[in-house]
């Protein structure tokens, strides 16, 4: 890849877009279906949307030749063109201001924040912070979220972080195991063309993954559904960080630690790597 121009990406910061979309009932029951949502009876017009569902909402739809090889939208659109191999949902802080709610219209207004260059073991990384606020029809702030990408160059064959889990064990803890099911419906009702996500020969031999990577926003959400789960409150705020990949095989444990009005969380890939950690405050 090109070397890093850090002035010329920032002349991306500033950038804005904004799009309108139908909350609908039955993008959320498919929703609910992929994930084997506890509460999906609720999921009707008028319900206050889950936490981070709001991300099968919004969708870009571009046609195949505005596409990457990675099967993102072609760099130096809305997203500036940093020259890196590899493109990741780092993490993100999410307030939670008032329910986003199932059959209703909301619109979207995102802009870039900042664009950050950063060495680490792995070599050169670059993150993109971007700005979302979810707005009612009357303009009063839904959501407010800061979104953070990074950009790397591609993983040495075989090398990944391993973060070992707390001393402490957890109060409470559930384990899913997603599938190549699990996988295709998450990539659909996000609309999301990473081919990490579905296609094993681009993972291994392009961006040296050994497996298909499960969705970090996908565990981001199981994370949050289960800080609601343990606590029986809405979430006020969440901030979340990924920090391994997670890979198809794995068995993922979600641990909650229910601390006054706070959930301290983190998700674990076969008991051993925590692969993202968060904390939510509770309404």
């Amino acid at each position: 890849m090109g070397k890093i121009d850090l002035n010329h990406l920032r002349t991306w910061i500033g950038k804005s877009r904004s799009d309108e979309d139908l909350i609908s009932a039955r993008h959320a029951r498919l929703m609910a279906a992929t994930v084997d949502y506890p509460a999906a009876g609720r999921i009707c017009d008028g319900e206050a949307l889950p936490p981070l569902w709001h991300w099968i909402y919004f969708l870009d739809g571009l046609p195949s030749r505005e596409l990457g090889r990675d099967g993102h939208p072609a760099r130096g659109g809305f997203l500036p063109p940093v020259p890196l191999a590899n493109r990741m949902w780092a993490g993100g802080r999410l307030s939670f201001l008032a329910p986003v709610r199932i059959g209703s219209i909301a619109r979207k207004e995102s802009s870039i924040l900042n664009v950050e260059h950063k060495s680490g073991r792995s070599g050169d990384l670059v993150f993109v912070t971007v700005l979302h606020e979810l707005k009612s029809p009357q303009g009063d702030l839904l959501i407010r979220e800061e979104h953070d990408i990074v950009y790397k160059d591609a993983n040495a064959p075989g090398k990944s972080a391993a973060v070992a889990p707390p001393a402490m064990p957890a109060q409470f803890s559930r384990t899913y195991a997603p599938t190549t099911t699990t996988l295709f419906r998450y990539s659909a009702l996000t609309f999301n063309g990473h081919r990490i996500h579905y296609d094993a020969d681009y993972c291994r031999d392009v961006e040296a993954y050994p497996n298909l990577v499960i969705h970090g926003p996908l565990n981001a959400t199981m994370l949050a559904s289960h800080a609601e789960e343990v606590s029986g409150r809405r979430l006020r705020d969440f901030n979340y960080r990924g920090l391994s990949p997670a890979l198809l095989g794995d068995s993922i444990t979600l641990h909650a630690n229910l601390l006054g009005d706070s959930v301290v969380l983190y998700a674990t890939r076969n008991t051993d790597t925590v692969c993202m950690q968060a904390e939510a405050m509770l309404g």
